[in-house]
This record gives structure tokens, sequence and C-alpha cells, in this order.
């Protein structure tokens, strides 16, 4: 069990007076509120949300014991009438509730809750599929039956390098990259059959290096959001500036079966709008990938590019007519590398991305203000917070997840008091 340290001004803030300052100094649109509902969980990531419960995947990490999930109960006011851990699931990142059931990743599977009244489920859980990749995992479901899993590329690489290239040469890709025949995309299962292998799966898409964020649009397919190549100047000064470096975007892609998103062997220039060829495969900065046999991102995100965390798509009714339907991603934050910024990195934010008939519009900065009020504050180890998960509850209101501190806001609008 771990211990949960509640804010003892939870109270307070819930009575602030309309035009006071939000909390933690977070900036939001005219007429959106935030609201601390908990606070000292640990080293969280994805959120799901059933009625008044929340439940909160976790990491573990050297210094951080095995947590499993983290699980609160409302009250009507929106703070904790119960904060409790079960199970020691963690390290999978996705998390989400289907057919009245929680589902929650691990490093290695994903394991299904069968959830009653209690809070904390009574029965032991079923482990829906095994013998993953060790990594992150983001879930979705079409609400058809099916179970859509991500299984990260290269982990922490950026690409996909031939181990026969003699020490000291530039690094060449192998092609094709062995890493995409069991990872680097996304695989379908059946929701409700247990004991399932990749080889009970289909790949449903490919082509990605690490990707934490997905989610399932209503009436249309499979979303995600995945981090593009890092450090690629640093290898190629010859190739790249570092002004073409900091415009390898992050991407958005709708995905459908057999979808390629072209990791390794190629990045979208975000400052060019086009799919270029990685230097390990050949490009030098300016040549473009063969059309059409990769897919466009819908929306790209860059310069310095933070990384995307999590998405979901906005199907309540409480927020104004031009966020329905559109889609609200966490960006951690830049310098995860320890690069330090005097005028910090991009991220530390909650991004909204509108659609409108179908199509992504322009992404815009939707919460600001999590690292702090200065734009050194922008940096890994300054940042007070970093968002890191964002939930809709039943209600319509957006519920935005911290990995710094563990602190969960819920973001209301149009109340007269928070």
């Amino acid at each position: 069990m771990i211990r949960i340290a509640l804010l003892a001004a939870a109270a307070a803030i819930a009575v602030t007076p309309v035009g006071a300052a939000e909390p933690d100094g977070l900036v939001l649109p005219p007429g959106f509120y935030a609201e601390v509902v908990a606070d000292g969980l640990g080293s969280i990531r994805h959120m799901a949300l059933r009625g008044n419960d929340i439940y909160v995947s976790t990491r573990h990490g050297r210094d951080q014991p095995s947590v499993g999930i983290v699980a609160l109960r409302l009250g009507p006011d929106h703070m904790p009438l119960q904060t409790t851990q079960f199970s020691k699931v963690d390290q999978g990142t996705g998390i989400r509730i289907y057919n009245g059931a929680l589902y929650a990743a691990s490093g290695t599977g994903v394991w299904r809750f069968t959830l009653d009244d209690m809070l904390v489920p009574t029965a032991m859980p079923d482990e829906i599929v095994t013998g993953l990749t060790a990594t992150n995992h983001p879930i979705a479901f079409d609400g058809k039956g099916n179970l859509y899993v991500g299984i990260d590329g290269g982990g922490g690489a950026s690409n996909c390098p031939d181990p026969a290239t003699p020490k000291g040469e530039k690094p060449k890709g192998l092609d094709p990259c062995p890493l995409l025949e069991t990872r680097g995309g996304v695989w379908r299962f059946d929701a409700s059959k247990t004991g399932q292998t990749l080889a009970d799966g289909t790949r449903f898409a490919t082509g990605y290096r690490n990707m934490s964020a997905m989610d399932w649009k209503t009436g249309d397919t499979l979303y995600g959001a995945w981090h593009g190549r890092d450090a690629t100047h640093k290898t190629w000064p010859e190739l790249l500036t570092q002004a073409d470096d900091d415009h390898i975007a992050d991407e958005m892609h709708r995905v459908v079966q057999g979808t390629d998103m072209g990791w390794p062997y190629t990045y979208w220039d975000g400052a060019r709008g086009q799919r270029l060829m990685a230097p390990d495969y050949g490009g030098d900065g300016k040549k473009q990938a063969p059309r059409g046999k990769y897919a466009t991102p819908v929306a790209a995100f860059q310069p310095m590019r933070p990384p995307v965390l999590d998405l979901v798509f906005y199907e309540g009714n409480r927020f104004p007519l031009k966020y329905r339907h559109g889609a609200f991603l966490a960006m951690h934050g830049g310098g995860s590398d320890g690069t330090v910024l005097p005028g910090g990195h991009n991220g530390y934010s909650v991004v909204f991305v509108p659609f409108r008939g179908g199509k992504a519009g322009k992404p815009v900065d939707f919460i600001s203000g999590f690292a702090g009020p200065g734009p050194g504050d922008r940096n890994v180890k300054t940042a007070a917070h970093r968002p890191v998960g964002v939930a809709v509850g039943p209600d319509g209101d957006l519920y935005v997840a911290d990995s710094n501190k563990g602190r969960i806001w819920r973001i209301s609008y149009g109340e007269t008091a928070h």
C-alpha cells in the first residue's frame, strides 16, 4: 500500500471566488477552471474513469517501489472519499474501462479486472495478452470487441542500425528493419479472449518509434501520436543543421488497417511539410520519401518538439461546441535528454487539435503554466509539473495528470465557483 498525500488546501480551492488565480498558476481559456482533486500519487501515467472512480496507471524506477494501480473514489465535491492501491500491474501506461471491466497494460501484457460496485476489484485479473516486448503499451477499443495495443519500435533509440557497420563509420539502417516484425506498430486482439500472444493478434499498423498516446475516435478510427527522431544533427552535422533537427516533428496520425507511419526509414519535416528520407537510409536533409508509400500526419508538433504522452477525444457536452470531437493531448515537455535551455523547451502543456468535418485543424495550447511562471521553468529539472495523462469524465469534465508530483486536476467549464 502506498501513502497518498491529499492536499490540505483542497477544500479552500473548491470555494475560491471567480476571478482568482488558477491553482498552480495554470493558464486556461476564458470560462474554464481548474481544481486539484488529488496529489502525491507517485509516478503516475494515464487515467481511466468510471462514474466517480478514477483508476491511474503508474511506473516504478530504481528509487521507486512497484505501485500498481492507484484508485480514487470522488465525492459530490470532486474530492477523494477513498484513495488506495491494488495489484502490481504497472510499467505499461495504458489503462481503459471497457464493457464494465478495467483493462491495464503491464510492461509485457494487458490485464483485465472485473469491476463491481466496489472501488477495488475483488476477483483476480485475467491476462488478455502476454509476452509482449517490455515497453509502454497504449491501449484502445473500437467498441466492436477489438483491443488495440501499441508496441514501441526502438524504445529509446531513434533508428534501426545495422550492427555490422564498421566502428567509426556513420550508422546504416537495416532495410527491412527486423524490429518491425514484433514491435514499432499497433496490434489488434480480441478484447474478450484470455492468454493471447503476439501471434494471435493482427498487425494493424506499423512504422512508429515510440507512442504512448492513442485513442479511438467515435464514428471514425484509431488515432495515435508518437515521438520523432532525436539528435539527428549531432550524428549528421554535414547533412542537417540544428534548425533542421528542430523541425523533425512528433506526428499525430489517423490509423487504419495497413497504415505505415514511416519509421525508421523516414521522418516528417514540419517546416517543409514533407516526409524525408532518414540519413541512415540515404537521406540528405532534402531527399523526399517515395510518394504514397507512407502516411501523412494529421498534425505535427515542432520545433524542439515535446514528447506527446497521451491523447483523448472529447465526446462530452460540457465544453463549448468548438471542442466537441476534437483531441486533447498531454505534452510532457522537452529536455528529457538533460539539455537546459534558458528560454525553456516546448511542451509542459495540454494542446487541443480541433476536428471539423473529419479533418484535423491546427494545434493550439489549451492549458499552459504547468512548469512554472517563467520560460526557464520549462526544463526537466526545474519544471514544477509535467502533464502526462488526459481523460474525459462521464460528466464531460477533463482530467489532467502530472508525472512530477502525482497531481490530478479537474478542468471544468462555466462553473460559478471552483
